[in-house]
C-alpha cells in the first residue's frame, strides 16, 4: 500500500515537467550574476512581492538568518511569535551565528496585534537589548496554518517602522495565504523591509526560496549568503525548478485547501478528533485525538502502520498538510483509515 503522507509539504517530489525544465535549464556562474535562469527567478519573484531586487537561496531557513543578519547587530533582539519557525526551529541559528535573541510573544494562533507589537518592544537602555526587527510568518506554521489579516499585518508593520525597528516576512506559505484570499503577494508585503518565499513547500520544488527587499538590503544579504557559503555556481537547475512552479504550480494550491477542509470534515464526524481550523482553512491542520487509550506518539505509530503519516507535536497535538503529491482520493482513505483506527482503540475502552 502506497504511504499517504501528510507529515509536511515539503515531502513532495519534482514532478515530471519540473524535471524536464530543470534538465533543460540555461546557466552560468551565479556568483559572477551570469546564470540567465536564477536572474529571470529573481526578477520575477521580486515583481510579484512589489520590490527592487531579489536574491536567491536553498533554503528559507537561510532567507531569515541573512536577514536577521543584515537587520540586526550582535546583542540586538528580534521580536516575533512564540511558535513562529524562526523563534522555534531556527532560534539557535540566530543566537549562535548572529548573537540576536529572540523576544517570543505568546500568541493562540501565531497573530499578534500592533499593540501587542508594541508592548514587546523595549525602551532604549544600557543594560537590555535593542529591539531591532520584527518577524512575521505568512501563513503561520505550528499555529495551524491561520492567514494574517492584511489589516492587522500593517498594524504590526506600522508599529514596527514607527519605533524604528526593521520589518521581516517569513513567507514560507505566502503562496498560500494568497491562494486562500485571494489577496496578492505584493498587498501582503508593502511596506516591510523584507520578504521571502519558499519554493519547497506548497509549490512542490525540491529546494529553493528568493529573498526581497531594496537594493541595499538584497547586497548586504549577498554579502551575508557568501559568508555562510559561497554562491551555487550554475544555480539555474535549481531555479528552473522554481520558474516552473510559478508557471504550473500556484493556482493549484487551491485544491491542497480543499483537501485540507474535506480531511477536516470527514474526520471531524466522528467524535474521536478536536480540531483547531482556522478560516479559511490553508494546508496546514491541527488536531487532538479524545476519548481514546493512546497518547498522541502512539495513535501516530499506530496510523503509520495503516498507512497513514502524520505529525505528533511535542504539545500533544497532531498536525496533518494537504501539498501537490496528495490527491483527494488519498484524503479520503487517508480519513477512512484514520477513523477507523479510532473506532477500533475506541471499542477497548468501553
Amino acid at each position: 500500500m502506497k504511504l499517504i503522507d501528510l507529515y509536511s509539504d515539503t515531502q513532495t517530489a519534482p514532478t515530471e515537467g519540473m524535471r524536464a525544465a530543470m534538465a533543460t535549464a540555461k546557466v552560468g556562474d551565479e556568483q559572477m550574476d551570469e546564470d540567465p535562469t536564477t536572474r529571470e527567478l529573481c526578477i520575477r519573484v521580486a515583481e510579484l512581492l512589489g520590490f527592487e531586487a531579489a536574491v536567491f537561496m536553498p533554503s528559507g531557513t537561510m532567507c531569515n538568518l541573512v536577514a536577521t543578519l543584515v537587520h540586526a547587530r550582535p546583542g540586538d533582539e528580534l521580536i516575533a511569535d512564540a511558535q513562529s519557525h524562526i523563534c522555534t526551529t531556527e532560534g539557535a541559528g540566530a543566537a549562535a551565528i548572529a548573537g540576536v535573541a529572540i523576544n517570543p510573544i505568546p500568541t493562540r494562533d501565531g497573530i499578534f496585534t500592533a499593540d501587542e507589537c508594541r508592548a514587546a518592544i523595549r525602551e532604549p537602555s544600557r543594560t537590555a537589548p535593542r529591539s531591532a526587527m520584527v518577524s512575521i510568518e505568512q501563513t503561520t506554521n505550528f499555529s495551524g496554518g491561520a492567514v494574517w489579516p492584511i489589516d492587522v499585518l500593517h498594524g504590526v508593520r506600522n508599529a514596527a517602522l514607527d519605533a524604528g525597528l526593521r520589518t521581516h516576512i517569513d513567507g514560507a506559505r505566502l503562496f498560500n495565504a494568497s491562494a486562500a484570499t485571494g489577496v496578492p503577494l505584493k498587498a501582503y508585503t508593502d511596506g516591510w523591509d523584507s520578504a521571502w518565499v519558499d519554493f519547497s513547500k506548497g509549490m512542490g520544488c525540491p529546494f529553493g526560496a528568493v529573498l526581497c527587499g531594496d537594493t541595499r538590503f538584497v547586497r548586504d544579504a549577498w554579502t551575508w549568503k557568501y559568508r555562510l557559503g559561497g554562491a551555487m555556481r550554475q544555480s539555474g537547475i535549481m531555479a528552473a525548478a522554481a520558474l516552473y512552479a510559478l508557471d504550473h504550480h500556484v493556482t493549484r494550491i487551491a485544491d491542497d485547501h480543499a483537501n485540507a477542509a474535506l480531511f477536516v470534515r470527514l474526520l471531524a464526524s466522528e467524535p474521536y478528533f478536536a480540531f483547531e481550523a482556522p478560516s479559511p482553512i490553508t494546508n496546514l491542520i491541527l488536531f487532538k485525538v479524545q476519548g481514546l487509550p493512546v497518547n498522541t506518539v502512539t495513535f501516530v505509530e499506530r496510523a503509520l502502520q495503516r498507512g497513514v503519516r502524520l505529525r505528533a507535536l511535542s504539545d500533544g497535538r497532531l498536525r496533518a498538510t494537504t501539498h501537490l503529491d496528495v490527491t483527494r482520493d488519498q484524503i479520503v482513505a487517508a480519513a477512512g483509515m484514520l477513523n477507523d483506527l479510532a473506532r477500533e482503540l475506541a471499542a477497548h475502552v468501553s
